[in-house]
């Protein structure tokens, strides 16, 4: 069973006791939360799309941590126009465990 979730402006396939990392959250860790943007849900041949959302489908989730993801290094330059830019980029996640599927 999987379901594709919606959080932090992107989409994800999901399934029980699987772990990912998705754009922060702000909740405690270990804490409890609830994924209520869910688009599809898929239990063996059985499939439910929804239009856009799944009526009364949730996704169950505790966070596990958060942290800051690798530097996105970003170099600018105009060529004989003596202009150059440095700049880094390092985008925060929150690391969640999916702990069940409801339809």
């Amino acid at each position: 069973m999987y379901a594709v979730v919606k959080t932090g402006g992107k989409q994800y396939k999901v399934s029980v006791g699987e772990k990912l990392k998705v754009e922060q959250i702000p909740a405690d860790v270990d804490s409890q939360i609830v994924l209520e943007e869910v688009l599809m849900i898929a239990d063996g041949e059985q499939v439910s799309v929804g239009a856009p959302l799944v009526a009364g489908a949730t996704v169950k989730a505790t966070v596990v941590a958060h942290g800051r993801g690798e530097k996105v290094r970003i170099f600018k330059m105009r060529r004989r126009k003596h202009y150059q830019k440095h700049q880094g980029h390092r985008q925060n996640y929150t690391e969640i465990r999916i702990d069940a599927i409801s339809k």
